[in-house]
């Protein structure tokens, strides 16, 4: 693609996707994600009201009248991007290749951050650390995250998502939102994301092309691993062929969908032949619902969602 189309085209995302932030997304994103945690504002006479928990014993014995603290919430958030740039992410049957789908909602997440004064970063990663876009604010820097995320060549030829979470761990000692964009054909990652979970409040953003959950009907069919570059000829006129490749993509999605519900990991599950934003709205608006009144300094396990198209 010449420079002159790939402007072009960052500039067509950029437009889209920071309409659909300042229109769709202004209040969800504040109310859904966390601050880092409350600091002291100032120590006030109790009102009716007030959390009683929040009563400062100490003053009110020696002031004779109750007396509350008040917190603030520091509200400054980091959001980190994982994309995953894996051969197998630049597939699709439909309207989107997987990888461009992943690029337009990290863009729309991105101007949505940028309203709310956060920082923003990019991890671009296959079977090795590909590139690592530190957060900062501003515009340019959602533009370099896009430009990235669409037009980045990678070296690597395989998926390792273990070994991505083991340097998000590594580089970034504070509390991030980290949404972790791929389709998670990867060895065993659960250890290593449930430790980020931890540290970290972690989305996995799961996106799949129907012609992974389906086999068409359509004769002798050569396929080829896009990572391992193992090829098989299979005949998909056979229906029981059709069927045994549907049923064992539906184990494989349940064992992800499980996978994240037991460490505590919300997942967005996107599909290239859909839009991508209802499901997005619909993760902020249950993470508004269940977001705490108050919350300490210390992150606390939660339960975890899955917000898929319906």
């Amino acid at each position: 693609m010449i420079l002159s189309d790939a402007i072009k085209k960052i500039r067509k995302i950029q437009i889209v996707t920071s309409r659909a932030a300042n229109d769709l997304f202004a209040g969800h994103y504040r109310s859904a994600f966390k601050g880092r945690g409350l600091e002291f504002g100032e120590l006030r006479q109790y009102h009716p009201g007030d959390e009683i928990r929040f009563i400062d014993w100490n003053v009110t014995a020696r002031t004779g009248r109750p007396h509350v603290k008040k917190f603030i919430e520091e509200r400054e958030l980091t959001v980190l991007f994982l994309l995953d740039v894996s051969p197998s992410c630049r597939f699709g049957t439909v309207n989107h290749l997987k990888s461009q789908l992943a690029a337009e909602l990290c863009a729309l997440l991105s101007f949505t951050a940028l309203r709310n004064n956060d920082k923003i970063g990019l991890m671009l990663f296959t079977d090795r650390m590909e590139k690592f876009i530190p957060p900062k604010k501003g515009s340019r820097q959602a533009l370099r995250i896009i430009r990235e995320a669409l037009y980045f060549q990678p070296e690597g030829r395989g998926t390792d998502i273990a070994a991505a979470l083991d340097y998000l761990n590594r580089v970034l000692k504070r509390r991030t939102v980290a949404f972790v964009l791929s389709d998670f054909h990867a060895p065993d990652f659960k250890k290593p994301l449930a430790v980020t979970a931890k540290r970290h409040d972690v989305i996995a953003v799961t996106i799949d092309d129907p012609a992974e959950k389906n086999l068409p009907d359509a004769g002798i069919v050569h396929l080829s691993d896009a990572e391992t570059e193992k090829s098989i000829l299979i005949d998909t006129g056979d229906a029981g062929v059709r069927e045994a490749y549907r049923m064992r993509n539906i184990e494989r999605l349940d064992l992800r969908r499980r996978m994240f519900h037991s460490i505590g990991v919300d997942n967005i599950a996107l599909g290239t032949d859909l839009p991508y934003v209802e499901p997005v709205i619909r993760f902020f608006r249950t993470r508004e619902g269940r977001r705490p009144r108050y919350q300490s300094s210390f992150p606390r396990r939660r339960e975890s969602r899955n917000y898929s198209i319906s």
